[in-house]
């Protein structure tokens, strides 16, 4: 996803501080409690107290931090002014209302927190001085608290708010305090509903009805998505209980009641309804149950009805809890004494990458299908990297519907998405990495009734079929792709229509792809085809410009060689290697402005991208040693950003060139430092759940090379870690002899699979497929496990090797 641009660059700075502390292990966690004492307690024997709902809900991580079901449509909380991309933040600012639906650490423009409703008192019980429309509710915040399934604020004028949900359905639990006016009347509680959004995008019509007898509310508003292009329509279905009947009205402009019970609003008319209670007589509770749907205001009504039939938030809270406990409970740790920071940080990783994509089946209008429909992809770019590899590992069920419904999304719309929202497209920020996660989950053998003869023709599409309109989905440039061997700046001969730059992030993000589909091809036994795409993903090199040199701040940094723009006629144009990293106009590769030839990271950085022939790239980058030496650079100088998916992989890079002990050194550099248990907690935009995959993956110990079958071995941060394959029903284990909690020992010295030597540092998914054990004896000084050609993962150039048959 797009970067949110305030603080990247002091985020930047306070990077290049980091590596300047770098394996500061006198206190590691000192400044790792968090921000808001209360907030998260910790600590204690369920494994939901270990969830810190609150990591990145500050200076750009956009976490949601609200009430959720794992994929769960309904996603409730209070909003605020601020930073509302998740819609609560810790940033202090006022809070606007609660509303029900909500994504979770984009970037882009606010999305979704549609018909949001606020609690109030109306001075002397004056309908002219309650407060409307979205700039008229501010009040500040008071003491807060989450868990998974469960959010609760008490504002500052005293209401308190909680909330929880079921998979459609949000219930709120708002307590009034006794309060009395001027006059020394008892103040009535109000609740308002206003038909827009977060993002204030309603543009067309919209509606609101009252029942008069039951007092039910429905409505419906058409709204924008935050990062695509198109329109959608939201439903919901509004019901009290817990006190009287209320008397409610609607409203439009900004706040007159108007005498009639079902109203249209068209355009971008302010309105929404008003309900007024009798005043609290002891510890009455409002409760408000909000359906939701993307069908009608009846089928939201259903979804109410049948989720929540007797507002018992008690319970409704309990079996959220319990779908989140049976999510966690594929994984068992052996703590070994670690701290309980470093258990908030995994197993709040852990929570966030399940927050979204959103299952969204029996809620899609746009076509009829019996397959499953998940929404908010944002973005496959960010999370094919590492969300989507371990959701096969934890939760293979869910990922093998999530593959069904990326081939569901192809079969009635003629492209696999990049980005995907509120059932409207999104912007495609490279190459077509759903075809990433396709083959990911084809080599890894996922289950689940996948058409895989359907999942060959839809990557193939992406890689020969360009779309008139490219920027949502797709590839363009194809014809030079084709022709060329690489996608040229200032593209002339591309037929369709999109943003012509990010050409050398482009060009390495195709060839990945394309050697994806070529697994694919040997596999389903299409020989030419695995052939073609195998050249095709060769294709990288030819913008590798060999004498390229490296300055920064007028240093040469002594490196030579780098990715480098092209054009058509194989003349060569210069982007300094820096740009677009934090030391240098780290701003200027966005979508939206700067026009560089790489997205979001510099030259420096997609050097490193060529996950399919890393071998290759070692070579061609002077050797082990100077690779080595390489990589150090990019972490130590300050031009690698973490907040950005891409720099996952290159921590792990290492293995490559045979040094995986520095590899874990570098996972222990960046955890805590960057990743911890504050508000802080992560660098970068949360990027549905990418950040937390990361971090939940790193302290596995078992970091994937997405859209192959292999994984990198580091020392788990654990001393035993047990992962259950929900398919099969076979455990895997990842033990440490030797573990020290203080982390000294970070350095495997021997391995052994199932009593078996172990030289590999890399194992492939059969190992969590089919169980087993694997034994690693830690040291405090790198070894020459893992360090021979024959022990590093494969690569293209040097033909794949299966990891079971090299025991």
């Amino acid at each position: 996803m797009p970067r949110v641009k305030t603080g990247h660059v002091a985020r930047a700075a306070c990077a290049v501080a980091v590596i300047a502390l770098y394996f500061f292990y006198s206190n590691p966690w000192s400044s790792a409690s968090p921000s808001k004492p209360g907030v998260w307690r910790g600590g204690g024997a369920d494994v939901l107290d270990h969830v810190n709902m609150f990591i990145g809900t500050i200076n750009g991580g956009h976490a949601f931090p609200g009430a959720s079901l794992p994929y769960g449509m309904a996603k409730a909380s209070a909003d605020c002014i601020g930073e509302a991309h998740g819609g609560f933040a810790s940033d202090g600012s006022d809070i606007s209302g609660f509303s029900h639906m909500h994504d979770s650490g984009t970037g882009g423009t606010i999305s979704l927190g549609n018909f949001p409703i606020f609690p109030q008192f109306c001075e002397d019980n004056d309908i002219s001085k309650c407060k409307f429309a979205k700039n008229q509710r501010v009040v500040g915040r008071g003491s807060y608290d989450a868990s998974p399934g469960y959010f609760d604020i008490t504002l500052a004028d005293g209401i308190r708010g909680e909330a929880t949900v079921t998979s459609h359905t949000a219930l709120y639990r708002f307590t009034f305090p006794k309060n009395v006016s001027t006059n020394g009347a008892p103040l009535h509680p109000v609740i308002t509903l206003d038909l827009n959004d977060l993002a204030n995008t309603r543009t067309g019509s919209a509606k609101a009805s009252i029942d008069p007898k039951t007092g039910q509310i429905q409505g419906s508003g058409i709204f924008s998505p935050s990062f695509g292009t198109g329109k959608y329509e939201a439903f919901f279905c509004m019901d009290f209980k817990g006190v009287e009947m209320p008397s409610s009205s609607i409203w439009e402009g900004i706040g007159t009641l108007v005498n009639v019970t079902t109203k249209e609003f068209v355009g971008y008319s302010h309105g929404g309804t008003l309900s007024m209670f009798d005043p609290p007589r002891g510890n009455d509770h409002i409760l408000t149950r909000v359906g939701l749907s993307l069908i009608s205001s009846s089928q939201a009504c259903q979804n109410a009805e049948s989720e929540i039939p007797k507002f018992d938030f008690g319970k409704v809270r309990k079996a959220a809890e319990n779908e989140w406990r049976k999510k966690f409970d594929v994984i068992k740790v052996v703590r070994g004494g670690i701290d309980k920071d470093l258990e908030a940080i995994f197993w709040s990783g852990f929570y966030r990458t399940m927050i979204s994509p959103q299952d969204y089946t029996g809620e899609n209008p746009l076509w009829n299908s019996t397959e499953p429909y998940f929404d908010s992809f944002y973005c496959i770019w960010d999370s094919f990297r590492s969300q989507h590899p371990f959701l096969t590992l934890v939760d293979p069920i869910e990922q093998s519907r999530m593959v069904r419904a990326l081939l569901d999304i192809w079969k009635f719309e003629g492209k696999l998405p990049d980005c995907r929202m509120s059932l409207c497209q999104g912007f495609t920020q490279g190459g077509s990495n759903a075809d990433v996660v396709l083959a990911d989950a084809y080599i890894k053998k996922l289950g689940g009734g996948i058409d895989w003869d359907l999942a060959y023709r839809a990557v193939v599409s992406d890689a020969e079929d360009e779309l008139e309109r490219w920027d949502y989905a797709g590839r363009g440039s194809l014809h030079s792709w084709k022709r060329l061997n690489f996608v040229p700046i200032h593209d002339k001969d591309d037929q369709g229509a999109g943003l012509r730059t990010r050409t050398v992030s482009r060009t390495v993000e195709f060839a990945y792809n394309d050697f994806c589909i070529a697994a694919m091809a040997e596999g389903l036994d299409h020989k030419e085809d695995s052939s073609k795409y195998l050249s095709r993903a060769g294709n990288w090199r030819n913008l590798f410009k060999s004498d390229q040199n490296s300055s920064i701040d007028g240093v040469d940094t002594g490196f030579v060689g780098f990715l480098q723009p092209r054009n058509a006629d194989l003349t060569w144009e210069e982007q300094d290697p820096a740009r677009c990293s934090p030391l240098l106009k780290p701003d200027s590769c966005y979508l939206d402005g700067g026009g560089g030839e790489t997205y979001e990271g510099a030259c420096w950085l997609y050097t490193f991208f060529v996950p399919q022939d890393m071998a290759a790239l070692v070579t061609l980058l002077g050797g082990p040693d100077e690779f080595t030496k390489r990589l150090n650079f990019l972490h130590e100088s300050g031009l690698l950003y973490m907040g950005d998916e891409q720099a996952f992989l290159t921590v792990f890079l290492y293995h490559y060139s045979g040094r995986p002990g520095l590899s874990a050194k570098r996972a222990h550099a960046y955890i805590p430092k960057e990743f911890n248990n504050t508000i802080n907690g992560i660098p970068g935009n949360d990027d549905s759940g990418a950040m937390g995959s990361f971090v939940t993956l790193t302290m596995m110990g078992v970091f994937p090379n997405p859209g192959q079958d292999v994984y990198f071995i580091t020392p788990p941060f654990f001393q035993e870690i047990s992962i259950v394959n929900s398919q099969t029903g076979k455990t895997a284990t990842i033990r440490n002899i030797n573990f020290d909690a203080r982390y000294k020992n970070i350095y495997i010295q021997s391995a052994l699979k199932d009593g078996n030597i172990w030289t590999k540092n890399w194992i492939d998914h059969s190992f969590f497929a089919e169980g087993g054990v694997l034994e690693l004896t830690l040291g405090p000084e790198e070894s020459k496990w893992g360090t021979r050609n024959e022990d590093l993962p494969p690569s293209m150039s040097t033909k794949a090797r299966d990891a079971k048959d090299l025991i």
